[in-house]
């Protein structure tokens, strides 16, 4: 590793491999509990074996890394040659993640900076570029993670999801907020607010909540420059005819990703989320 300032995030960032490969970003894999068997995401366990899971009502849950996982991931980057570490997590609030990279990094070979973003998927995603880009042209620690947290006050995420009973059980969502999307023939838009996913809006359909999406997505973009990013959990069909649309309607698109979610997410949110994330540069 050529850099002296190594990027590390997790699984959960969802970046595509090739952005990975090239800034030489680290991913510590979160773990997927299917029935009886512990999961690391992205390697032993798929989306789409997830989705068929839960379309099975099989029990599923999530559990953070351990410190010992993030210990040797930054061994490993310091034996590569890095002098400090940037470590990029989803939000504190939605998983313990971050408190398992705090416990390793007291006892790194190197400096270590862990940042909560508050972010998760690309939103977290974007986070660990803005950091690998300024420590990939000399930055320093310090400037490393002023450019991931300037990317994470200018990043907003919004999801539809059929059904707000996974968020429930999971404890990513409150019972009281569950009832925002349990009438009859309402479909739930969602937001990532403080860390935490919150409800946006209730739409009566879901074409007319994917619209909404749409819209929303458009009016945070507004001019540009901005990067976005389209998730989606066994819905290809109808993240790629999002992707298009929003391609033909920002003005100021600069990169455009579009990814199914890992198996970490796609645990709290089921099959058929839709997710935007607008990311301003």
């Amino acid at each position: 590793m050529s850099r002296h300032v190594a990027i590390v995030t997790d699984s959960t960032a969802y970046l595509p491999a090739p952005a990975m490969e090239r800034h030489g970003i680290t991913a510590v894999p979160l773990t997927v509990v299917l029935g009886d068997q512990a999961l690391e995401e992205g390697t032993e366990i798929s989306a789409r074996s997830l989705a068929a899971a839960l379309q099975k009502r099989r029990p599923v849950t999530t559990s953070r890394p351990s410190p010992e996982t993030f210990a040797a991931a930054y061994r490993a980057c310091a034996e590569a040659g890095a002098t400090g570490i940037v470590s990029l997590h989803l939000s504190a609030e939605l998983s313990g993640t971050y408190d398992a990279a705090v416990l390793a990094a007291k006892d790194a070979p190197v400096p270590v900076r862990v940042v909560d973003t508050g972010m998760v998927a690309m939103a977290l995603g974007f986070c660990a570029l803005a950091a690998a880009g300024t420590a990939g042209t000399g930055g320093s620690l310090d400037e490393s993670v002023a450019a991931a947290e300037k990317c994470a006050a200018g990043t907003s995420a919004y999801f539809y999801v059929d059904t707000l009973d996974f968020l429930r059980r999971g404890g990513r969502i409150g019972a009281a907020q569950a009832l925002f999307g349990s009438a009859l023939a309402v479909k739930p838009l969602l937001q990532l607010e403080g860390g935490r996913i919150e409800p946006l809006e209730r739409v009566r359909t879901a074409s007319r909540a994917i619209a909404r999406l749409e819209e929303i997505a458009v009016e945070r973009a507004g001019a540009g420059p901005v990067d976005i990013a389209v998730h989606h959990l066994a819905a290809p069909e109808r993240a790629s005819a999002l992707a298009d649309r929003l391609r033909d309607r920002v003005g100021g698109l600069a990169e455009l990703h579009v990814s199914e979610v890992g198996a970490v997410i796609g645990a709290h949110t089921g099959p058929g989320l839709l997710g935007v994330v607008v990311s301003s540069r």
